[in-house]
């Protein structure tokens, strides 16, 4: 069953793909990686950490007087779990829906369709045996 974690906002997905590419950071290094595209206070950087703490998207350790913070999980995972949230929020729960409405509008071909498909079929026969 999906189990949906508090979604990002744009800023907080921005501060985590600095944490990715760098496996951590502290507040300091954050606002240091984003000094030219989202120049910020350290203090806003602090309060972004703690809220992807608090939401489960990092977790910290303590170095001296700095809290470093690490992903809990690949963006892969992260990238699922939004379109979880999107599959409940605005299609009842049913993927078959998102789905076609992808095909309907030209995000995903019948090709690639298919493929995922094929895909599924191959991964279920796997787990099967």
């Amino acid at each position: 069953m999906f189990r949906a974690k508090k979604p990002l906002s744009r800023l907080e997905q921005i501060v985590l793909e600095v944490i990715w590419a760098r496996t951590s950071a502290t507040a300091e290094s954050v606002c240091e990686e984003l000094k030219t595209r989202y120049p910020m206070k350290e203090s806003t950087a602090r309060t972004i950490l703690r809220r992807l703490e608090e939401k489960g998207y990092v977790h910290h350790r303590t170095e001296g007087r700095f809290n470093v913070y690490l992903g809990t999980e690949r963006p892969e995972d992260v990238a699922a779990n939004a379109v979880g949230n999107i599959i409940h929020r605005f299609c009842g729960g049913s993927v078959e829906k998102l789905l076609l409405g992808m095909v309907d509008h030209n995000v995903i071909d019948e090709d690639e369709l298919q493929r995922l498909a094929e895909r599924i079929a191959k991964r279920r026969k796997k787990d099967a045996s």
